[in-house]
């Protein structure tokens, strides 16, 4: 199974505010800098995981990003799955619906699997994610432009 792009610029997005220190709030524009990431790209990301309660948001002077303790205490696995959506793995139906899927047992499987990804995922947090080593270099990248 592979994640949308989305998901994983959001799993980066939290990572790197998991790892900065509680007095910081870096900019959407700081973050995107960081992680080399599109501008545009992580502004989507930053507004669906304020709207799911992960991030807080400031705007103007003195504003910036900060993880919640949702955020930080978030599943993987409940991440991914809110940023993911409930799309199924292949789609057995729409303009062309697959001459098989009366009978087959694929799209269970499928689905069987992607759900013990998401079990998998269930059990590391976002904190987790921000542990060493990873923090380490989380850590460098959250350090202020001198």
């Amino acid at each position: 199974m592979q994640l949308t792009q989305f998901t994983d610029l959001g799993l980066r997005v939290v990572m790197y505010l998991a790892a900065t220190a509680p007095d910081s709030s870096p900019s959407t524009r700081r973050v995107a800098e960081q992680l080399e990431l599109s501008y545009a790209h992580t502004t989507k990301v930053v507004a669906r995981l304020s709207e799911l309660g992960v991030v807080t948001t400031r705007r103007g002077r003195g504003g910036g990003l900060a993880i919640t303790e949702l955020g930080r205490s978030s599943t993987v696995g409940w991440l991914a799955r809110q940023l993911e959506g409930d799309d199924e793995v292949v789609a057995c139906e729409g303009d062309k619906p697959c001459p098989l899927r009366a009978g087959c047992s694929l799209r269970g499987a499928l689905r069987r699997a992607q759900e013990a990804f998401y079990t998998t995922l269930d059990g590391v947090t976002v904190a987790d994610l921000a542990r060493p080593p990873t923090r380490t270099v989380l850590l460098e990248l959250t350090r202020p432009a001198v």
